[in-house]
């Protein structure tokens, strides 16, 4: 949904490119050189700790455990992520509820579970009990107390968690240029801003603008992107439990990914008014084609 052109001077034309996989998905890292062995691999011991614990798609996660626990139970998280649980705080109360980490269950009743059936469950969603983050867990710190099985998923902000994250990570090794690419969740740092194409939610060949991303980060999200069937797509509105239909796809700028990730999924579900409690600039693009935009996007549109 997004993509980095080389700028001269930044560490996006650079020759040191660090690719993997991670959370299910690819990922780039540009540096001015390239990164140390044991750099590579404190970050991809980090992806996978942070998998363990948050992917609902591994029997051996702790937010499966969760979902399995029929009667409950006291779950800790890692220290790490409480900023995590803190931010899903802030995004449940903007948007009474709409972006809420309890809609794993609404994904199942929609096909995207655990064994990719990506098949509905009619019947099960005609008959839908919802969960609610502010019901039916109780959170003290980086505890989650449950009475219940719950699923938990964090794909609204997981990523761009994991983003900061790694950003971190190269910042405590004394790497001060880099350019962070999750699947087109991007966080930059450098001397020399780069320029960061908005790709088209249905024509991945064209940008609908561009924009300077210097010590930021920039995410995006899209209906188009993981879907599955006439109607059915990840974006799920926690208050219906169904995929949503005005917007089709959002862009966020903030100072950390973990925000600009979780915003850019409650753009598709609140107005941004809603959201004024948080610092981001943004562009979205509705179902009927009109794109809006903030008073304080410093980028260029092609409208």
């Amino acid at each position: 949904m997004s993509h980095a052109p080389a700028s001269p001077g930044s560490a996006a034309d650079a020759g040191a490119v660090h690719r993997f996989t991670a959370i299910g998905t690819g990922w780039q890292i540009r540096t001015a050189h390239p990164l140390p062995e044991d750099v590579r691999a404190d970050i991809a011991a980090l992806c996978e700790d942070l998998d363990r614990v948050w992917s609902r798609f591994r029997t051996d996660s702790l937010v499966t455990e969760i979902a399995h626990a029929a009667g409950g139970g006291r779950f800790e998280f890692p220290a790490r992520d409480r900023c995590l649980l803190e931010l899903y705080d802030r995004l449940v109360d903007a948007t009474s509820g709409a972006v809420d980490p309890l809609i794993g269950r609404d994904l199942e009743l929609l096909g995207y579970d655990a064994s990719y059936s990506l098949t509905p469950d009619r019947a099960g969603l005609n008959a839908r009990v919802p969960d609610a983050w502010t019901r039916d867990i109780y959170r003290d710190g980086t505890v989650l107390v449950t009475e219940r099985p719950v699923v938990i998923d964090v794909g609204a902000a997981g990523k761009g968690h994991l983003v900061d994250l790694i950003t971190q990570t190269l910042q405590g090794a004394g790497v001060e240029r880099f350019l962070i690419d999750g699947s087109g969740d991007l966080r930059y740092a450098g001397t020399e801003p780069v320029v960061v194409g908005l790709e088209h939610p249905t024509h991945d060949d064209r940008v609908i603008g561009t924009v300077p991303l210097q010590d930021a980060a920039l995410c995006s999200s899209a209906t188009t992107r993981r879907s599955w069937g006439e109607g059915l797509h990840h974006v799920v509105d926690g208050r219906t439990g169904r995929p949503v239909s005005d917007v089709v796809a959002t862009w966020v700028l903030s100072q950390d990914a973990a925000t600009a990730d979780g915003l850019a999924t409650a753009l598709f579900v609140a107005e941004p008014a809603q959201l004024a409690g948080f610092k981001f600039s943004w562009v979205r693009m509705l179902a009927d084609g009109r794109v809006q935009w903030s008073k304080d996007f410093s980028g260029e549109l092609f409208l």
